[in-house]
């Protein structure tokens, strides 16, 4: 399916962003959560939907882990 790749692709790119916003420590940091947020639920459906257990189990603990930071970062 097209859809799971545009997924797979926009969950990658807004991982790294988020990763690369968080790392600077700078005050837009905030937003790599936001990033990492839609990162883990973009990448938790492909997983979903391609059956993989172990991923979809990492990123739903990812998702709840980034739910924490961007209740802490706002």
């Amino acid at each position: 399916m097209i859809i799971n790749k545009i997924f797979e692709m926009v969950g990658a790119i807004c991982g790294v962003a988020g990763a690369v916003l968080v790392s600077l420590n700078i005050p837009q940091s905030k937003y790599g959560f936001v990033l990492f947020l839609i990162s883990s639920i973009l990448l938790g459906v492909v997983s979903w939907q391609r059956n993989m257990q172990y991923l979809l189990t990492m990123q739903t603990v990812f998702f709840w882990i980034n739910v924490v930071g961007v209740i802490r970062w706002f």
